[in-house]
């Protein structure tokens, strides 16, 4: 199958037209039109070295409903223990590069590099891209950041320096997520990491159609603040 090359101005060729692999397009730079552009149709920028930005739709796609994810035992004791502060958006780039940074095991290196950093940065100022960040005695200690539009997150990428950090962050804004009436959050693909929030494989044409009614409201735009503690937010939770 030949992957279209897409330019500058060119739009993406529609999700289910993408290769086996997931790849719906090749070529152009991640920036904040792009982005929006992309994610609202299901895509999202995969870079892999020594070739052209690649653009992904998997199939199946790996979603979280908050409404019934799972939160195992052992982290809702910790996050009742109140370890870490869970804050939004104060420290974006910062989480990007706590992403980039930390070691992942089997993975000799990352895929986010200093275009993607700018092009998220550049659509965080915009208020449709977000960091959860863990704090402990005023050091960043791990967290995620994602894209949100209408009443989807796209979680982007975690990273850990202390134990849980990311997992307390996660289920701080899945609580939250429940409270807002968000629809779900695209993991994308599926990881061991993310299983154990009860991820669901959703084929492609769900997953499109569930996006096109979540992005058929008006995004939560701005500077997030979170309004529960870990504790309080995991009571809203499942068991």
């Amino acid at each position: 199958m030949r992957i279209p090359y897409i330019g500058d101005t060119m739009d993406f060729p529609p999700a289910d037209e993408a290769s086996p692999e997931g790849i719906v397009a090749a070529g152009g730079r991640p920036t904040v039109e792009r982005l929006v552009r992309a994610y609202a149709r299901g895509i999202f920028p995969w870079p892999h070295e020594g070739l052209p930005l690649l653009w992904f739709s998997p199939d199946p796609r790996y979603v979280i409903v908050p409404s019934r994810c799972h939160v195992p035992t052992s982290l809702r004791k910790r996050m009742r223990r109140g370890e870490y502060e869970i804050r939004a958006d104060t420290a974006f780039t910062q989480v990007m590069e706590g992403c980039r940074d930390v070691p992942r095991p089997g993975q000799p290196g990352t895929w986010i590099d200093a275009r993607m950093i700018e092009g998220y940065s550049a659509l965080h100022r915009r208020g449709l891209a977000h960091s959860i960040e863990a704090w402990r005695d005023g050091e960043l200690v791990g967290g995620l950041y994602g894209v949100s539009l209408g009443r989807m997150f796209t979680g982007e990428s975690m990273f850990a320096r202390a134990p849980d950090a990311s997992k307390i962050a996660f289920a701080t804004l899945l609580g939250h997520f429940v409270a807002w009436g968000f629809d779900f959050v695209d993991c994308e693909v599926e990881t061991d990491h993310l299983r154990r929030f009860g991820g669901e494989r959703w084929p492609r044409a769900l997953f499109l159609a569930e996006l096109e009614r979540a992005v058929a409201v008006p995004p939560r735009l701005g500077t997030w603040t979170l309004s529960m503690s870990p504790a309080e937010a995991v009571a809203l939770l499942p068991r």
